[in-house]
């Protein structure tokens, strides 16, 4: 089966702001994504979780892309206007797919 170079772009950045995020995704012609909720993690401040928080306000989402290589740094721009002041990790890796129209 024959595949296709793709770019695979992880996105985890706080609940409130996930809207704001995928808006800016779609105005950069980005046409598919998947939003995942974030149960816990640690990072530079520690461990925490969503154990016990009343409301996703205090939570972290994944917002998971995979682009046509020749997209991402347009992904990546309008991304990051929004990440940059937030907390935030912004991942980028190789993948392959199998319907290339789709991306």
């Amino acid at each position: 089966m024959q595949t296709h170079n793709a770019k695979r772009v992880e996105i985890i950045i706080e609940a409130p702001l996930e809207h704001r995020l995928t808006d800016a995704i779609v105005a950069a012609g980005v046409t598919g994504f998947t939003i995942l909720p974030v149960l816990g993690g640690s990072g530079r401040s520690g461990q925490w979780s969503r154990d016990g928080q009343v409301s996703v306000a205090g939570g972290m989402v994944a917002v998971v892309c995979i682009v046509r290589p020749e997209r991402v740094d347009h992904l990546l721009d309008a991304a990051f206007k929004v990440v940059e002041r937030h907390i935030g990790v912004v991942s980028v890796t190789d993948c392959q797919v199998l319907r290339a129209e789709r991306f």
